[in-house]
């Protein structure tokens, strides 16, 4: 009887359900939309074989087609295995590259020489390469939407294959294309190749001496800034390894030179600025917009936290204690996440001073920790379309903002240096950073920050400088420390100040020799206080703005539902102009004691 009852439970439940045979079609006005829910595209894994790799077509063809750029580009030959010599050992890395919207471009195989292998003084020497800064690309992007440049990316196909080696490195045969005549011979290598110590700066080295040769020169502030500057034209080079930046005011210049890049190396022109370093840049009315949205949602992907419920502020106030705090969490797991936090900051200059916390708790993560960094990702969850604002027609104008936040680490009671830079109305240089020693008043702290903002202003006109750009006036420094601001001006030594050290009294410096001027503002406008400490959400939403964070712009011919007010359009200008009176008071009075102490 049960075997009865089982064999019609399984009748019943292989009965299919009836459906309806009648025709479906799409209303008419959706006939030209597609549905992206009628197909599951298929997924691709990346292999982490040879064995794996060579079960797929798509992954063959790929290191067919890398074999063939290596065996034109002649990066080595087969000779017979030397006896008494180190062999490098070779593997393939395999990888999806993928567009700005997500979808796949290409599939990439990658063969890699073992260059763990090597050995110091024998199989390479100098291993140094410059890489371009982050203030360096937005630096050049700000000044290129004031002066309206064009702005155009390359993409170098094997870069470091192109890189001449000038040690005697053997390798061994690439895996699974092992030369059948001649099965125990071994690559003597005469380029470069990925994974080899000396890779980076041979690309480096070629390139930069192809630049050199046709008549640019390289930037004495950031050494992979390139520049050629003559009556009529200007053209700016940036190299961030295989990434190429060119931004200039004539366009047939840039045309001839990515011409001749072509017919040197395989350069891959990738038209205007629209994907660079995994930033988008999009196009809007009123200047350009930086934003990594796709880096975002992969990593709220990869940390399970794309569903979370979202959260106004990336720090909490005030910290509520509970027995489970000092558990001690997975430092790899935590490194990893805040590691990638760390290049988010790119264009997320709000998160600058949660994330520098949180590196501050990588030897030992606690679940205090690992709850502060998922606040992070559970504020990004909420403005994870959010980037940074560029505005065309700024003036070069130059302002930073300096403040600190004295012993606000409760374990070391050092203080918090917080500055944030504008070239006109674009910020583009930003920091917050823990200062060495503990300061002994808050006037010590706060003078610490200003000199540290005068460096970076300092570096900055470097730069202007090499470009031959000329600032309408000298650097201006906001302080919201009357008595900080008195020391940039009074060379006397106090008491309470001596004990500061001379290196950065280069501040008094700068001021006498009219470099740079000092003025007060308001603590209320005093936008570096981001950088320092967690504020309140009317504060922070206040110095967010301040800072261009801004959400996307609409692609709809619609726009906003509201129009951005003109002090949001106009930036740090209309602070400035804002508060200019309530500070003209305390600007004199500084400036008369200064030059009283002067005399």
């Amino acid at each position: 009887m049960v075997e009865s009852e089982l064999n019609q439970t399984e009748t019943t439940s292989t009965i299919e359900l009836r459906r309806s045979s009648r025709p479906r079609r799409p209303p008419s006005y959706l006939k030209d939309c597609v549905s992206l829910a009628t197909e599951s595209p298929k997924q691709y894994s990346e292999p982490k074989t040879l064995k794996s790799a060579l079960k797929d077509p798509l992954w063959v063809n790929a290191m067919q087609e890398e074999i063939c750029a290596l065996h034109s580009n002649k990066t080595w030959e087969l000779v017979p295995r030397p006896t008494n010599a180190n062999v490098v050992g070779s593997k393939w890395v395999y990888r999806i590259k993928f567009k700005e919207d997500g979808s796949i471009d290409r599939f990439k195989a990658r063969l890699v020489a073992k260059g763990f292998t090597q050995v110091p003084g024998i199989d390479f020497d100098e291993t140094f390469s410059p890489v371009v800064k982050h203030t360096t690309i937005r630096f050049v992007i700000a000044l290129s939407l004031s002066l309206n440049w064009s702005m155009r990316q390359l993409d170098v196909k094997n870069a470091f294959l192109h890189g001449k080696i000038k040690e005697t490195v053997f390798m061994e045969q690439p895996p699974g294309f092992v030369n059948p005549k001649t099965p125990n011979h071994v690559c003597l290598l005469k380029k470069s190749l990925y994974g080899l110590k000396q890779a980076p700066r041979a690309w480096f080295d070629r390139l930069s001496t192809f630049l050199l040769h046709h008549g640019f020169i390289c930037s004495k502030a950031d050494s992979s800034l390139f520049i050629l500057k003559t009556s009529s034209v200007t053209t700016l080079i940036l190299i961030y390894v295989d990434d190429i930046l060119v931004a200039g005011n004539n366009d047939l210049f840039i045309t001839n030179l990515v011409q001749q890049l072509g017919r040197e190396f395989a350069i891959k022109d990738l038209g205007p600025l629209h994907y660079f370093l995994g930033v988008e840049f999009i196009r809007f009315k009123d200047g350009l917009f930086l934003t990594q949205q796709k880096y975002t949602n992969d990593l709220l992907l990869k940390t399970k936290m794309l569903g979370c419920k979202s959260i106004a502020t990336p720090q909490i106030l005030k910290e509520k204690s509970s027995s489970s705090d000092d558990i001690i969490v997975d430092a790899t797991e935590f490194r990893s996440i805040v590691g990638a936090l760390q290049y988010l900051t790119f264009t997320r200059p709000d998160i600058t001073h949660a994330v520098n916390r949180a590196c501050q708790h990588f030897s030992k993560p606690t679940m205090t920790d690992l709850k502060a960094v998922k606040r992070i990702l559970r504020y990004l969850r909420g403005t994870q379309n959010w980037g940074l604002r560029y505005l065309n027609n700024t003036p070069h104008s130059l302002y930073g903002f300096s403040d600190a936040d004295w012993a606000g680490c409760p374990v070391t009671r050092r203080s918090t240096t917080g500055y944030c830079v504008f070239l006109g109305a674009n910020c583009i240089s930003w920091s917050s950073k823990k200062q060495p020693t503990v300061a002994r008043s808050s006037t010590e702290a706060e003078y610490r920050s200003m000199a540290h903002t005068t460096a970076e202003l300092t570096w900055i006109t470097y730069l202007l400088q090499d470009i031959d750009v000329s600032l309408p006036r000298a650097p201006q420094l906001f302080c919201d420390n009357i008595s900080a601001l008195h020391m940039s001006v009074n060379p006397v030594f106090h008491a309470r100040t001596k004990h500061i050290e001379l290196d950065y009294h280069f501040v008094r410096e700068k001021v006498a020799m009219g470099a740079l001027v000092t003025r007060y503002t308001p603590t209320s406008s005093q936008i570096a206080d981001v950088f320092t400490k967690p504020l309140a959400k009317d504060s922070f939403f206040k110095f967010r703005s301040k800072l261009g964070v801004y959400p996307s712009p609409p692609t709809s011919l619609r726009g906003y539902d509201k129009e951005p007010n003109q002090n949001q359009l106009i930036g740090v200008d209309s602070m400035i102009n804002k508060d200019e009176k309530s500070a003209k008071r305390e600007d004199i009075r500084i400036a008369t004691n200064g030059n009283k102490s002067l005399k």
